[in-house]
C-alpha cells in the first residue's frame, strides 16, 4: 500500500537502506522520513571507548578504563554476493574519502590491499595448517552434496534442524579444517539451523575453492561505522531526515478491526531513555511503519582492561518490541527462538589498542602475513566439545592500520573473539565470559605462544607487550549469533506480512526468498524491498541477485575441491 511518509523503528543499516530507496528511487523528501532508535552505531560499529560508553546498553556498566577503541564486531564483505550493499554504496558520498563514493572508496582500498591470508588455521605443535586440504571423507562430501543440491522447493525439510542434527551420523564433519574454517568466517554454531547452512552453501559455494586464504572476502578502509554507517548518516541527514536517538520503542498500537487479522500501526508507545519519559507518537493512514524487529547487538555490555563484561538478561529492545507485536497476530514469526537461547547465541569479543606496535609486529612474525583483514584461527590441543573433539578456541582479525581515522600513528587496534564463552581458557582458568581486557590478552598470547616458531618466543616478550595496552574492551553478546539459531521458516515474519497494510519488518529476522542472513546483503535487500512496497515500485527492479548454486562452473570447481 503506497505511503508518502515513514517513521524509522530502528537505526540500523536496514533502515538506512530503506530510506535511501525511498528518497532516491520513490523521490521522496527526506523530511517525510524519522528514525527512533537507541543510538546510531546499529551492528555496523567501531568507535572510540568514550563515544559509547553513555549509549543505552552501557550507562548502567560504568567502565574505569575508556581509553582506545571498540567494535563490537566486524563483519566480511563479499563483492560476487553482496550486490545490494554494493548498490547502495554507490548511492552515497564516503565519508571519509574526496569525490568517491563509499562503494568507490571501498573498492578502492581493497584493491590495493587484497586480502591472501597465510596462517587461517593455527594449532599448537603444528604451527601453521594446511587448510587448503578441507578434510572430508566420503560421508562429509555426501551430506554437503544433498545440501548444495537441495532445491528451495525442499527447504522446509530441515526445519527446526541443527547442524549437529543434520550430522549426527557424521561427527568427523566437525573435525574438518572445512568446518573450523566455516563455523570461524561465518560464526555458525554446532546448534545453528542447518536450513541456514544450507542457504550459505548455495550462496558462498564459491568460497570452498579459496576459503583458507579468504581471497574473496573484500574489506572497507576504515571500521564499517566510518566506512558504512557514517556515510549512510551523513547523506539523510544532508537530505532532511529527522534522526531522534535514546528512545526505546515499547508498544505497537494496532487498530482492531472485526476479523483480527490486518495489521495497521495507529500509534508508538515510547521511553525516552535519557529522562524516563513515556512518549507516544500518532501514525496516521499516510505513513508507514518500517521496524528492524531483532538486533544482534542488543544487550551487549563492555568490559575494560581490568573487569570483564557484565551479563545483562534483557530480552532485548527490538526483540521486546517483536514479541508484543506476534502477541496481536498470528503470523509475525516467534521470536523465543532466537532470543530465548543463550546457549546457541551468545560470544564474547574483545577490542585491544596498543600504543605501539610491538604486538602487531610479532603476529606478523609468527603468522608470516602483513596486517590486513586477515582471520586467524587457533584450535584446540586438546578436545574441548561435547563429542570429545578439538575445536578452534579463539579466533583474531588484525586489521590494516590505522582502523579508526582517529588512531595515533603508533597505536594498533585488533579484534577477536570466543564463539563458545563459556568455554575455559588454555591459559588463564576462567571462561571466557569472565575474562578481564587483561585476562584475554594473556590469552592471546598464550596461544600464539604455542603456534610461534622462535626463535625467541612471544611468551618471553610478554610484560613488554602488558605494558604496551591501552586498553583491551571485552564485549559480552548475548544475541551475536541469534540470527542462525535453530527455527522453521515461519519463525520468522515476512518483510511484508500478509494483510499488513503499513507496517514492515527488516533486518535480519525476516525472512526472504533465498537470501543468507548474517550479512549487509540481507539487511540492505530487507530495506529495498520495504522501501519499494511502500513507493510503489515494482519489485522486478529490485537488484538482481545472482545464484552461484546454479552455475555449473562454479559447481564442478567446489565438487573437485570436496575430494582434494
Amino acid at each position: 500500500m503506497r505511503k508518502n511518509k515513514a517513521v524509522m523503528i530502528g537505526a540500523g543499516l536496514a533502515n538506512m537502506a530503506a530510506a535511501v530507496y525511498l528518497i532516491q528511487e520513490g523521490h521522496w523528501s527526506g523530511d517525510a522520513i524519522t528514525f527512533y532508535a537507541l543510538d546510531q552505531h546499529g551492528s555496523n560499529d567501531g568507535d572510540t571507548t568514550d563515544a559509547v560508553t553513555d549509549e543505552y546498553w552501557n550507562k548502567n556498566h560504568p567502565m574505569e578504563n575508556t581509553k582506545g577503541y571498540v567494535a563490537r564486531g566486524g563483519r566480511m564483505l563479499n563483492y560476487r554476493t553482496y550486490v545490494d550493499l554494493m548498490d547502495l554504496l554507490d548511492r552515497i558520498p564516503s565519508a571519509t574519502e574526496k569525490g568517491m563514493t563509499a562503494a568507490e572508496d571501498t573498492r578502492d582500498f581493497d584493491a590495493k590491499h587484497r586480502t591472501f591470508d597465510k596462517a587461517r588455521l593455527l594449532e599448537g605443535s603444528r604451527g601453521i595448517l594446511e587448510s587448503g586440504k578441507l578434510g572430508f571423507n566420503n560421508t562429509d562430501r555426501l551430506l554437503l552434496t544433498k545440501l548444495i543440491m537441495m532445491p528451495d522447493s525442499q527447504e522446509t525439510v530441515l526445519d527446526n534442524v541443527t547442524i549437529a542434527d543434520y550430522f549426527q551420523d557424521d561427527p568427523h564433519f566437525f573435525e574438518t579444517n572445512f568446518w573450523f574454517m566455516w563455523e570461524t568466517t561465518f560464526a555458525f554454531r554446532t546448534k545453528s539451523s542447518a536450513q541456514e547452512l544450507r542457504r550459505y552453501m548455495h550462496q558462498m559455494i564459491y568460497e570452498f575453492t579459496q576459503i583458507e586464504h579468504l581471497v574473496g572476502v573484500n574489506r572497507t578502509r576504515y571500521n564499517q561505522y566510518e566506512s558504512i554507517m557514517l556515510p549512510l548518516i551523513n547523506y539523510l541527514k544532508e537530505q532532511g531526515c529527522q534522526l531522534i536517538l535514546n528512545r526505546r520503542v515499547t508498544d505497537f498500537i494496532f487498530k482492531e478491526t472485526p476479523m483480527n487479522d490486518e495489521i495497521t500501526v495507529t500509534g508508538l508507545k515510547m521511553t525516552n531513555t535519557e529522562t524516563n519519559e513515556v512518549e507516544n507518537i500518532k501514525i496516521d493512514n499516510d505513513t508507514a511503519v518500517i521496524f528492524t524487529n531483532g538486533s544482534i547487538t542488543d544487550s551487549a555490555t563492555l568490559g575494560d582492561y581490568d573487569h570483564a563484561a557484565p551479563e545483562n538478561m534483557d530480552y532485548g529492545a527490538a526483540s521486546s518490541l517483536w514479541k508484543q507485536a506476534t502477541n496481536h497476530f498470528y503470523n509475525l514469526g516467534n521470536p523465543d527462538k532466537f532470543f530465548a537461547d543463550r546457549d546457541a547465541s551468545e560470544w564474547v569479543s574483545f577490542t585491544l589498542t596498543t600504543k605501539n606496535h610491538l604486538l602487531l609486529n610479532e603476529i606478523t612474525r609468527i603468522t608470516n602475513q602483513l596486517p590486513g583483514n586477515a582471520l586467524n584461527s587457533f584450535i584446540s590441543t586438546e578436545p574441548i566439545t561435547p563429542l570429545n573433539q578439538k575445536d578452534v578456541n579463539m579466533s583474531i582479525v588484525v586489521h590494516h592500520q590505522p582502523h579508526f581515522t582517529s588512531q595515533k600513528p603508533n597505536e594498533t587496534v585488533l579484534w577477536g573473539y570466543f564463539l563458545y564463552p563459556r568455554r575455559h581458557g588454555e591459559f588463564v582458568d576462567k571462561p571466557y565470559i569472565e575474562m578481564t581486557g587483561k585476562d584475554m590478552a594473556l590469552e592471546l598470547i598464550g596461544q600464539l605462544s604455542k603456534v610461534d616458531p622462535g626463535p625467541i618466543n612471544i611468551k618471553d616478550r610478554q610484560t613488554e607487550i602488558l605494558d604496551s595496552i591501552i586498553n583491551n574492551i571485552p564485549v559480552y553478546m548475548p544475541y551475536a549469533s541469534a540470527l542462525f539459531n535453530n527455527r522453521a521458516k515461519t519463525d520468522r515474519p515476512e518483510v511484508i506480512p500478509d494483510h499488513s497494510t503499513n507496517l514492515a519488518f527488516t533486518g535480519e529476522f525476516v525472512e526472504q526468498p533465498y537470501q543468507m542472513i548474517f550479512t549487509e546483503q540481507s539487511a540492505v535487500r530487507s530495506g529495498e524491498i520495504a522501501a519499494y512496497h511502500f513507493a510503489g515500485i515494482p519489485m522486478n527492479r529490485l537488484v538482481k541477485t545472482p545464484r552461484y548454486d546454479k552455475d555449473i562452473k562454479t559447481l564442478i570447481r567446489a565438487t573437485k575441491k570436496m575430494f582434494d
